[in-house]
């Protein structure tokens, strides 16, 4: 066992004691937090802001069977279509069967979902549903639910929030994790406690054309793999087929499925309706298919974008439902009630991730994991839409459940620490920057929509490269966000060079057999 902290460190780090540490605030961290009894300490760490998370920035909604008309096999069945029947079947009908009462307790704890003259929930459509079922604040929805649950998180008196809290490391005593060492205010703190939940988000940053925030940089999956989780399903990398269109910033702004679900048309450079040519569904087929057909156009015409069109619904129509979207076309000149919308594919969401099963347990004991981190198999081989934050709050109530059941029973484990002594490593100045760029640079070349061996066993050289480059320069949050970012872009590369078949978001062009790009 080696629990040494690489970089300066102070003679006597601060220490604080909980029950339960939870790493990340999006609504998977802060849902688990709410759901575990308030007798229990609970700490929890954001990165940086409560409200700067992947969740904060889902506009769509959460799917979940309440309407009616919809029923459990159908929303159970879209998923798995959506996932090339990848899914696991365990935890997807868990996911799903219980929807509609963790709809109720966001309801309970303040969020504000859209309802008809009636009061009733409203319900939209978005790509790869079969039916309306998904429940949604306009077009800022992640928005929203962060705002409810954190607003209830600072009431409870037996939760810490510490925002602006880096998380380097977990420890671990005789194969139990028992805490972790973390950097605030440019000072080394380590949390002992009694689990650790991971609810740290995606690893977007690991591309350089992205939705997620800078934030998003794989951490909790990188610190996972340091102390022996197993990892799962990392060549399953969602991109969104519609982003807005935009050559100067890397993060790219959404625009939102629901924006095809409530009837928008893609038209490439032409103007021409293409999808028709590509799947049943047209452009609600799944995210997969829509990205790579858009791809495919973009290519044939040479062109880098296509258009998203909605003129055809009302003006009043439009910015009543997608106020967010309209507002921010209009910052780019763009009148979406007129006008039509330039969009191309970008990373969007991590599908793989930490290995969990039916309660968001790891193999690593007293370590959880739940939100976009980890994998538990609901997405399968491709994420249907809005079942993301739909599974952050069903897994996040699960690990806090299972949490229940071991707690009473858990002590605290001792945190060995070994200090280096001073001077005894050579430190070089590296310009963290220019590395995460070369990562997210060759990412967005090698590793993209369309895969092959030449391309993934350039970038895995590549990573290796830079590996060698910040190897033992991890002393600053900088530095150690660019060590996660080359372990989660092997860990996308290695797992894409070993599945040589396509499926789902998965796609290899050199596929034996293929002699034609399409081929869905």
């Amino acid at each position: 066992m080696n629990n040494k902290i690489f970089g300066s460190v102070e003679e006597d780090p601060k220490k604080e004691i909980c029950d339960v540490l939870i790493l990340g605030t999006g609504v998977s961290g802060l849902y688990s937090s709410l759901n575990i009894d308030s007798k229990y300490q609970i700490i929890l760490i954001s990165k940086t802001t409560l409200d700067q998370n992947n969740s904060s920035l889902a506009q769509g909604g959460i799917a979940a069977c309440i309407d009616e008309h919809d029923d459990f096999f159908s929303h159970y069945e879209d998923t798995l279509r959506a996932g090339a029947y990848y899914n696991r079947e365990e935890t997807t009908k868990v996911l799903i069967k219980e929807a509609p009462n963790n709809i109720e307790k966001l309801l309970e704890y303040g969020v504000m979902f859209d309802r008809d003259e009636f009061g009733h929930l409203k319900v939209t459509k978005e790509g790869g549903h079969s039916k309306r079922r998904i429940v949604h604040v306009k077009d800022a929805t992640g928005k929203e639910v962060i705002r409810a649950l954190g607003e209830e998180v600072k009431k409870r008196k037996n939760i810490k929030l510490y925002e602006n809290t880096f998380a380097v490391k977990l420890f671990t005593y005789e194969g139990k994790v028992c805490g972790v060492l973390a950097i605030k205010d440019n000072q080394k703190v380590i949390y002992q406690s009694k689990v650790v939940i991971l609810a740290t988000g995606g690893a977007g940053q690991v591309y350089k054309n992205t939705t997620n925030p800078h934030t998003a940089t794989g951490d909790g999956i990188a610190m996972a793999v340091n102390v022996g989780a197993k990892i799962k399903d990392m060549e399953f990398i969602q991109f969104h087929p519609t982003a807005l269109y935009d050559q100067y910033h890397d993060q790219k702004f959404l625009i939102s499925e629901a924006v095809r679900g409530e009837g928008a048309i893609l038209r490439n450079i032409k103007g021409e309706a293409f999808m028709k040519k590509y799947h049943p569904m047209k452009d609600l087929a799944p995210r997969d298919i829509v990205a790579r057909s858009i791809f495919i156009e973009k290519e044939k015409t040479k062109k880098s974008h296509v258009y998203l069109d909605i003129t055809h619904k009302s003006s009043d129509f439009i910015k009543e439902r997608f106020p967010t979207i309209y507002n921010r076309c209009l910052e780019d000149g763009i009148d979406m009630t007129k006008e039509y919308i330039p969009v191309s594919p970008v990373q969007h969401y991590t599908m793989g991730g930490i290995d969990t099963d039916v309660n968001g347990k790891t193999n690593i004991d007293r370590l959880y994991a739940c939100g976009e981190c980890a994998c538990s198999g609901v997405h399968g081989a491709n994420r249907l839409a809005s079942n993301s934050l739909l599974e952050g709050i069903v897994f996040g109530k699960r690990v806090a459940d299972h949490i229940h059941k071991t707690i009473d029973s858990l002590d605290l484990l001792p945190i060995h620490i070994e200090q280096e002594q001073k001077g005894c490593r050579i430190k070089n100045n590296i310009d963290t920057q220019k590395i995460k760029e070369r990562i997210k640079k060759m990412m967005d070349a090698k590793v993209f929509i369309m895969r092959n061996e030449k391309d993934l066993l350039y970038a895995h050289k590549e990573i290796e490269k830079i590996e060698n480059i910040i190897k033992d320069q991890t002393s600053t949050i900088d530095e150690y966000e660019c060590m996660n970012l080359c372990i989660v872009a092997k860990l996308i590369i290695d797992a894409s060079l070993k599945r040589t078949k396509s499926i789902g978001a998965h796609y290899r062009i050199d596929e034996e057999g293929r002699n034609c790009i399409i081929n869905f």
